[in-house]
């Protein structure tokens, strides 16, 4: 295969973000094949290979609208001036060959989210400007003639794609993100000691972690009440703007001194390898890449029926699906999970689902669909 310049748009890179975490997986698992990879970004914070070609376009903005549409005009403006010979998008931009659906669909979030709202607050998102223009953005770049593929990381989103956009089965890949499972293991039994020790957290007892940044979408308010039933512990691992808030839930419930609020880890593998297993009740969520990593090291899930990832899990081999706002369940479901899980079958199960999604293995996905699109 000759060389290709492919042209990747995120309009920001965070490092803690689930979405650039599959940008930093996929351009490193595409840099030993024939490809000249170049990003399309507002910022990007972190690491950057030599061979990456990082194009910075940052339009001036003064709201949330201004912010995506300046970003949407100027990074087709960037991809036009340059000719890339393919251009795949994590944002809503019509004109792109490839746009991968990494946020889900739109509307499927809002109608979520609207189950924890008011009837009012529920009406007022489902009619904001801004939501609208962003399902409006959606429509465009889903109708766009130069749209040739999509790629959903999860079946779940598939479906809705086909459901609310009337995209056709074959234009549509499903390449489930990749996890390094050298990366994340399961710890030693002397080390998850000593890891509990340093966090106050008893060695016999039963301890979840929950990782994710937006705790309303993914669910802390749930999973705070559902702990507070039972005698495990929950690591929460992540930021929001009203953090207080999950915080003081947590002491009104007298479950405080078992809820260690640990905001955002540049390294959460020690946090997984204390843990017995991952708790993410979240309202929606195409899949995020904490289910693979806690799976990696050896966790069992319990997470909800509207996130993708609840395609890893079969119910009580590996974790537990239930709905996102079923307590009882996931009550249910924390109990039914061992505590010092080093080693047992569902320990194990957990860690040997995820083993064949390698980087290697997305890498040659991707290059088997961006061969194709090359081809139409």
């Amino acid at each position: 295969m000759n060389t290709f310049r492919l042209a990747i748009v995120r309009q920001k890179y965070r490092p803690d973000g689930g979405a650039e975490r599959f940008v930093s997986r996929a351009l490193e698992a595409l840099d030993n094949q024939s490809v000249e990879l170049n990003v399309i970004t507002r910022s990007w914070i972190g690491a950057v290979q030599p061979q990456w070609h990082i194009h910075i376009v940052n339009p001036f903005k003064w709201g949330r609208i201004s912010r995506e549409k300046g970003f949407a005009q100027a990074a087709r403006h960037c991809w036009q001036k340059e000719k890339f010979d393919l251009v795949q998008s994590h944002e809503r931009i019509a004109g792109c060959d490839i746009y991968r659906a990494g946020d889900g669909v739109h509307r499927r979030w809002l109608l979520q989210r609207s189950r924890v709202l008011s009837p009012l607050r529920s009406k007022l998102l489902l009619n904001s400007c801004y939501h609208r223009y962003v399902m409006n953005a959606e429509k465009e770049m889903y109708q766009s003639p130069e749209l040739k593929r999509v790629i959903c990381n999860s079946e779940m989103v598939k479906r809705e794609v086909m459901e609310d956009f009337g995209v056709e089965s074959e234009r549509i890949s499903v390449i489930y993100n990749a996890i390094d499972h050298q990366r994340f293991f399961p710890a030693t039994a002397l080390y998850r000691q000593q890891l509990r020790q340093q966090y106050h957290i008893p060695v016999e007892g039963k301890c979840f972690i929950y990782v994710g940044s937006g705790f309303e979408r993914k669910g802390l308010r749930a999973a705070i009440e559902a702990i507070s039933h039972t005698n495990a512990y929950l690591l929460v691992i992540g930021q929001d703007k009203e953090y207080k808030k999950y915080q003081q839930l947590a002491h009104r419930l007298n479950s405080h001194q078992r809820i260690l609020f640990l905001g955002v880890q540049k390294d959460t593998l020690p946090f997984y390898q204390m843990a017995d297993g991952l708790l993410l009740p979240t309202l929606y969520d195409p899949f995020p890449n904490v289910i693979l990593e806690a799976m990696a090291c050896g966790l069992p899930v319990i997470t909800s029926d509207t996130c993708g990832g609840a395609e890893f899990i079969e119910q009580g081999l590996n974790g537990f699906v239930t709905d996102a706002l079923d307590t009882p369940a996931m009550i249910g479901a924390i109990e039914s999970i061992p505590a010092d899980n080093l080693g047992n079958k569902m320990s194990k199960a957990a860690r040997n689902k995820i083993l064949p999604y390698t980087p290697e293995n997305l890498s040659q996905q991707l290059i088997e669909l961006y061969q194709k699109v090359l081809s139409l």
